[in-house]
């Protein structure tokens, strides 16, 4: 994938992973479109930064996606670059009884179904356009899950299935990269901004960034740690790897 030069929209571009990559990407040389449900936070996000441009989104909504689709073909006709984003994370403690599936479901519309729908929305576009490339931001969780977010887990195993047969079916058309992002210090739970334990906002994304601009791009981006957990089964220790991170499941 090209690192400049590039049109960029990121879903979830306001806060976090997203906002650090579109100032990184910026910072490139790349126009930027950042994308989500609140304007106020996506202009704080670009704040004094020119050709980052924002535009408001809602992932749940498959009325929003469509409109939003053809606002951003017709506003920025060299769009060639969907970083896929978005998406939330709840936590489902007891598993062991009948529960309320409400957090369960908004994860699985807004997670797997809004990355879908908008690839979905914009694909011939990307098809037709050169240099162009899909990035699904998926996490060290699809390959060993956290037991306390079964769902959250779940659906970015599923992530990275979809984007594997998304490479294949788009071979010579468009570049299919995965992004696996390891627990990083944002706002995406109460708390894990300020967890020691978790990788600085900055460190991650300096390390996503050199990893992009190698040639040629790696169809996985793998910052240090998250090899841990992607390469366990392979290596025969995923079920030391799941006790490593599920530390309570000893208890």
């Amino acid at each position: 994938m090209l690192t400049t030069g590039n049109t960029i929209l990121i879903t979830g571009g306001g806060t976090g992973i997203g906002e650090a990559l579109a100032h990184r990407f910026h910072d490139l040389g790349n126009t930027v479109i950042i994308a989500g449900r609140r304007l106020d936070v996506l202009e704080k996000a670009i704040g004094d930064r020119p050709n980052i441009h924002a535009l408001q989104f809602d992932a749940d909504d498959v009325d929003s996606i469509a409109a939003f689709s053809k606002k951003v073909v017709a506003d920025f006709p060299a769009l060639n670059v969907l970083i896929n984003n978005a998406g939330i994370m709840r936590m489902e403690m007891e598993l062991d009884k009948e529960r309320d599936l409400s957090d369960a479901e908004a994860s699985v519309t807004s997670n797997l179904l809004g990355p879908i729908r908008l690839t979905n929305a914009l694909i011939e576009h990307l098809v037709a356009t050169p240099d162009s490339a899909i990035v699904n931001v998926s996490s060290g969780l699809a390959f060993v899950p956290l037991v306390i977010a079964p769902t959250y887990s779940a659906i970015k195993a599923a992530i990275h299935s979809y984007t594997i047969s998304l490479r294949a079916v788009l071979k010579d058309k468009v570049e299919v990269i995965e992004l696996a992002p390891p627990a990083v210090r944002t706002t995406l739970t109460p708390g894990q901004e300020n967890n020691e334990r978790f990788m600085p906002l900055d460190t991650f994304a300096d390390q996503v960034i050199e990893r992009f601009q190698r040639v040629p791009t790696p169809s996985e981006i793998l910052v240090e740690g998250v090899e841990f957990m992607r390469d366990a089964e392979a290596e025969r220790r995923f079920d030391a790897t799941l006790a490593a991170i599920n530390p309570f499941l000893g208890n």
